[in-house]
């Protein structure tokens, strides 16, 4: 089936492009680390590219391929390569298109690990950086220097929830030649295509929404152009980013009901974000589909639907915000995101623990800051959840 006009939904499940010789109705785990050629001169052909065939996982695998042809028509990109972890995707990222000598901007409350593997080990090779609030473009225009190569976006961003208009940034950056890479972490392709709003690359962490059931680690990077796509193939095939085909194929599998997954999740956030907005115990809340965000008419714009994101401050700070995470029981407290289960963590203390107290406050980090990941459970049981743990603030 050529999936390249139909629907979102119908891509989730038919696109992909692998057949199985066999007919199977879903592709099989192709679990090997090599491939038999018919014979020398089959193998002189399939290493010269002059014959599509495959020779060696890392360097491709049908079930790979499957994944990867259907997140590149997801996010109508050329082409995309999977990674063995959300952070080998943003990697990836980096070495394709920085070296000795360039500068990289971006938002200052993305990611921890993205900022801080970027902060630590590549001044090692000659690379700079520069942390700014990309939700106000005019940060990002100064921020550009004559040696930048790369912008590095997060929308919403992590935890803060601030939102970067990428055509916006996506015109600056091109006005000098420099390239943009958007995480879409946060809201997947059902929600948000960058690449359609200016963007050169998009990345994710397949851990969360795209696998959506917290049982692999996983990231890919998809690419706008063939010349673009060819570094950053080169690299994770070189670097060895590649993904396992079992990890692959359970992240495929997971993909197929990304759609009624996030419109579940995303119903519930939206009744959970009103209900903590007016709750007593709660100072503030960032939700994109509330109005109270600074960014609520950008995210209508930008984005398909508001997700199944927030951040909200409880009164009393860092002690009253750890009151409630030790007392819900049916959110989780843990890291992640984008699975059907609710997860609640504290950035301050976990995800962005890296970052001293200082760059946590300039990127909005607060200590009492609680990142909530809504999942696909009765919305009354989340809200009785939360409701119970504010109670014994």
């Amino acid at each position: 089936m050529d999936t390249k006009k139909a629907g979102f939904n119908s891509k989730l499940i038919h696109a992909g492009g692998i057949e199985d010789p066999m007919g199977s109705a879903v592709t099989p785990i192709y679990q090997t680390s090599t491939f038999r050629f018919k014979n020398a001169d089959h193998g002189a052909r399939c290493f010269s590219g002059e014959e599509k065939g495959y020779i060696y996982t890392r360097l491709g695998n049908p079930t790979i391929d499957d994944l990867q042809n259907t997140l590149a028509e997801l996010e109508n990109g050329y082409a995309a390569v999977v990674t063995a972890s959300g952070m080998a995707a943003v990697n990836n990222v980096y070495l394709a298109f920085l070296g000795a000598g360039d500068h990289m901007v971006s938002h200052n409350s993305v990611y921890g690990p993205s900022r801080g593997v970027m902060e630590k080990l590549y001044p090692k090779l000659g690379v700079e950086s520069t942390y700014v609030d990309c939700t106000h473009l005019e940060n990002i225009e100064k921020a550009i220097r004559p040696n930048t190569k790369l912008l590095y976006l997060e929308t919403p961003a992590n935890p803060t929830m601030g939102i970067t208009d990428i055509a916006g940034a996506a015109a600056i950056a091109h006005k000098h030649n420099v390239l943009v890479c958007v995480d879409n972490t946060f809201c997947s392709p059902y929600i948000q295509k960058p690449l359609d709003l200016g963007a050169d690359i998009v990345l994710h962490s397949m851990t969360k929404f795209i696998n959506g059931h917290a049982d692999i680690v996983g990231g890919c990077v998809v690419a706008k152009t063939k010349e673009l796509f060819g570094e950053i193939a080169y690299v994770m095939k070189n670097v060895g980013f590649n993904m396992d085909p079992h990890q692959a194929w359970l992240t495929r599998r997971g993909l197929k009901t990304l759609s009624v997954r996030i419109e579940r999740a995303q119903a519930n956030a939206k009744k959970i974000a009103e209900f903590l907005e007016n709750h007593p115990k709660i100072d503030w809340v960032l939700y994109p589909g509330l109005k109270s965000h600074p960014q609520y008419e950008l995210a209508k714009k930008q984005m398909a639907g508001p997700g199944a994101m927030m951040s909200f401050g409880v009164k009393g700070g860092l002690v009253a915000g750890k009151t409630v995470m030790d007392n819900v029981h049916l959110a989780l407290l843990a890291v992640s995101l984008g699975g059907i289960e609710t997860l609640i963590q504290h950035p301050a203390s976990m995800t962005h623990s890296k970052l001293s107290k200082e760059e946590r406050e300039e990127a909005g980090i607060t200590d009492g800051l609680v990142r909530l990941s809504v999942g696909i459970e009765d919305v009354d049981d989340i809200i009785a959840d939360l409701d119970h743990a504010l109670s014994l603030v």
